[in-house]
């Protein structure tokens, strides 16, 4: 009986129509299972749930004492998304409806203390004192980052992907994209979140299925069903506006960043984005990662120059596919964006089969598909150190470099969303798509999203918060509650003691201009910060 209402539940949650609706099906499913009572156990292997239990405790403690000092101080101490393991990804799928309650529980307090303690009146901890720790703290617990890989037409895929984000409003801001991944990475980065909400509107959606389709009928009566450059070129021009990577930061806020790999050998891949190229037009870089080689020229990059004209960028160099290079730039954004966790939506065609959920699940096809991987990394070393030496054929090089940079990269992330098929008809991968293939790949891409949804905020959710409470500091929409009057006794002369998050002793706090000063200075360095994706460079030490 058990078994067959589990199957029953399988089916539907197959059908569901919207994430709610698939939502209530996997707490059915739970509750039928009997991972509902193991979601509210503390106990498992997975984690150590005595630490997060204790600091939970201690935490609402301290809030349900009001001791703020003693709260900053302990907030001080560490928050990270990983503590006690509770960030596995293997506590996350043990059932459909969430993680362990405790971990829920741990991540809602943490949130709750942050809002407090920046909402906190000022008589008790200082401005100045606030943004301090909520820098530091931005800066060591870092931040998500979507990473869109390539695939060809499969890159419609990653529009369900993102649909799926945007409704829960979980889309990370910090986005990269190669080769068809770029394509939507411009998007995002181009869009508001109004044009963004335009452009997922069904009859916009619909009629961006019709224009594929019709070039794809046209071609056919031609006899020619792949897409050639100029194809491209319109279906970037029309899906993304003409502005830079500066220009594109500006206007939505998203820092989006394109991979792209040199078309010359001895030359190294570039991460295109407002920091490293902010003069550059986001579609030239688009045109640039989705040229894959022997099917689409070489590209140069075009920027605008300080009349606001448009001129090439390195006009000696060339570049091509960035997805052969460096398909999922996970240390670069770490290094710009002090980004430490990664959501991959993942559709290249090269490491699908890799990457299949059913593959995954069984540890022994897992740890083969990695032994091979490892083998033929390493005989293409040896074979490709012989043949180039003295070689003749500089387009062979270029294949064998070409080969070996696919295999040489990591592609797995913290959170990974992968389509359920585990094979594509290579032939179809840059061909045009019709209305249906489209809509059905968004389809696939949005149903894929849906069991990942609850691990993404638990996930994300201190991130988010630490992010908005520093933008409401900076746009004035934080203004800390007045301190309330309190009798004053006559005193001999005025107390210097202040208010420390360290040796938790508290004082008489007088604002002051020097205060006053502090604070500004404080509100501009953390502006400049988020411009540039990094906390302040205050010490980390208690803090990770």
């Amino acid at each position: 009986m058990k078994s067959r209402r589990l199957k029953q539940l399988d089916k539907k949650l197959e059908r569901a129509a919207s994430y709610d609706e698939w939502r209530d099906l996997a707490l059915q499913h739970d509750d039928v299972s009997g991972m509902r009572r193991w979601r509210e156990v503390d106990q498992t292997p997975l984690y150590d749930f005595t630490t997060i239990r204790r600091r939970l405790d201690r935490l609402r403690n301290l809030r349900a004492r009001h001791d703020d000092i003693g709260l900053l101080f302990t907030l001080n101490e560490g928050i990270h998304g990983n503590m006690g393991g509770m960030g596995s990804s293997k506590l996350h799928h043990e059932a459909l409806g969430g993680t362990k309650v405790l971990v829920e529980d741990y991540v809602e307090e943490i949130v709750l203390a942050l809002n407090h303690l920046a909402e906190l009146d000022d008589g008790k901890i200082s401005v100045a004192d606030k943004l301090d720790f909520f820098y530091r703290a931005n800066h060591c617990y870092g931040r998500s980052a979507l990473m869109l890989s390539g695939g060809g037409v499969l890159g419609f895929y990653h529009l369900g992907v993102v649909k799926a984000l945007l409704d829960q409003q979980l889309l990370p801001r910090v986005i990269s994209g190669a080769s068809a991944g770029s394509m939507i990475a411009g998007v995002l980065g181009t869009q508001t979140e109004d044009e963004l909400t335009k452009f997922y509107d069904p009859a916009h959606v619909q009629q961006e299925a019709v224009e594929e389709a019709t070039v794809f009928e046209r071609l056919l009566r031609g006899g020619n069903i792949t897409m050639d450059v100029h194809d491209l070129q319109l279906m970037v021009e029309r899906l993304i506006p003409d502005l830079t990577f500066q220009e594109a930061y500006e206007k939505t806020g998203r820092q989006i960043s394109i991979s792209v790999a040199p078309s010359e050998p001895q030359q190294t891949s570039r991460l295109l984005n407002a920091i490293a190229s902010p003069n550059v037009y986001i579609r030239s870089a688009v045109m640039a990662s989705c040229a894959v080689p022997g099917v689409f020229p070489p590209v140069t990059l075009s920027a605008k120059n300080v009349h606001g004209d448009p001129q090439p960028y390195l006009p000696s160099r060339k570049w091509v596919d960035g997805s052969i290079s460096d398909d999922l730039p996970a240390k670069r954004l770490g290094r710009l964006y002090s980004t430490n966790h990664s959501i991959v939506s993942m559709v290249n065609p090269m490491v699908l089969p890799f990457m299949n959920t059913r593959t995954e699940s069984h540890k022994l096809v897992g740890s083969l598909s990695k032994f091979g991987i490892e083998l033929g990394r390493d005989a293409l070393n040896i074979y490709r150190t012989r043949v180039q030496q003295g070689s003749e054929y500089p387009r062979f090089n270029m294949l064998l470099n070409s080969v070996h940079s696919l295999l040489d990269q990591n592609y797995r992330g913290d959170i990974n969303i992968v389509p359920g098929f585990s094979f594509y008809n290579p032939l179809k991968l840059l061909s045009h798509v019709t209305e249906k293939e489209m809509l059905s790949l968004m389809q696939q891409g949005e149903r894929s999203t849906w069991p990942h949804i609850g691990e993404i905020d638990t996930c994300t959710r201190i991130s988010r918060t630490l992010d908005s409470i520093l933008e409401r500091f900076e746009s004035g929409d934080l203004k800390p509650r007045a301190a309330r009057r309190r009798p004053r006794r006559p005193l001999a002369k005025k107390s210097s003691s202040k208010t420390t998050g360290v040796t938790g002793k508290t004082g008489t706090v007088k604002k002051s201009t020097a205060k006053k000063a502090k604070a500004k200075k404080s509100a501009k360095r953390g502006a400049a910060a988020l411009v540039n994706g990094k906390g302040s460079d205050f010490s980390a030490a208690a803090m990770v």
